[in-house]
């Protein structure tokens, strides 16, 4: 049966966790130089509606390194809803490439293409949902805490990052904050789905109160990609939910963003900067975390 990861709850919660153990593994294997090839001969179909140099260059290096082979394919190479069907670009797809990740804009369309595609479909990004920034996410905090006794604050948009990360929080047993300005809230049927696999996170609107108890603060941009015709209203409306120096003094907080951060909007050049920041561990992460469920899904 083929396994799809459009989010982070195709997983089950042993499921991720097995994951995570296996990206630590991989990970420390890389370091020590005693890494396996299992997915020689294997190849990636890359396809990018959206650009990104974090998911393009962390499937392509961590492929690389599990023996197989990566292939870009960007707007310009596909003919991707455009020139033939999407189910068409499946079903050729599945014949030449043993698995697919698709970082696309409609959630819709991932859908589409893994309901027709006979190898995975891993979720790169839509709109809706960020399923392997999530497993870098939880395989991050276990290794700067140790576990998931940890008390998380999310601070700025409900968007696809924080919506897969409610869910991976509630599967990993992460004690979760969430601080969003009015009209900017997580969709309540990913708080319905985050109560069915553990706890819904806690729902606040005043960052400073949220994040004073808060073993990490977690922000991402205010303004995704696709979104620029709505600048003027978004960063009117999240004034006052930057992460700065004032919303984290008093306390030990360390810093999440999954980048591209837009120093000076949602986070200060200082804290991305300070020795608070996780960021780039994150960063690598996707790269190690992607490895194991690219081994997972095709094993």
């Amino acid at each position: 049966m083929v396994r799809h990861f459009l989010d982070v709850d195709d997983l089950t919660a042993e499921e991720l966790l097995a994951v995570l153990d296996r990206a630590a593994t991989t990970k420390a294997a890389l370091a020590d130089g005693t890494t396996e090839r299992p997915l020689a001969d294997r190849t990636l179909a890359m396809v990018f509606e959206k650009p990104s140099t974090r998911t393009r260059v962390s499937f392509e290096t961590g492929m690389t390194q599990l023996g197989g082979h990566a292939m870009f394919l960007g707007p310009e190479d596909i003919q991707l809803g455009h020139g033939e069907p999407l189910r068409d670009t499946a079903r050729v797809l599945s014949r030449y490439v043993d698995v697919v990740m698709a970082r696309l804009f409609d959630h819709a369309d991932l859908e589409e293409l893994a309901a027709h595609a006979t190898v995975p479909v891993v979720n790169g990004l839509t709109d809706d949902a960020h399923p392997c920034q999530t497993l870098a996410d939880l395989l991050t905090i276990r290794e700067a805490f140790g576990g998931f006794d940890v008390d998380v604050t999310w601070v700025g948009d409900g968007n696809n990052v924080a919506q897969s990360f409610v869910l991976g929080c509630a599967m990993a047993g992460v004690d979760l904050t969430v601080v969003t300005p009015a009209g900017y809230a997580i969709d309540d049927d990913v708080l319905d789905r985050a109560g069915e696999l553990g706890t819904a996170p806690t729902l606040a609107d005043d960052p400073a109160d949220a994040a004073s108890d808060a073993d990490v603060v977690y922000t991402d941009v205010w303004v995704s990609m696709g979104q620029e015709d709505q600048r003027a209203e978004k960063l009117a409306a999240f004034e006052g939910f930057q992460v700065n120096e004032e919303l984290l003094a008093g306390t030990d907080a360390r810093v999440m963003h999954c980048l591209p951060a837009h120093r000076g909007e949602e986070i200060t050049d200082g804290v991305l900067e300070s020795e608070r920041a996780l960021v780039w561990d994150q960063a690598e992460n996707r790269m190690h975390a992607q490895k194991a469920l690219l081994v997972t899904l095709l094993e």
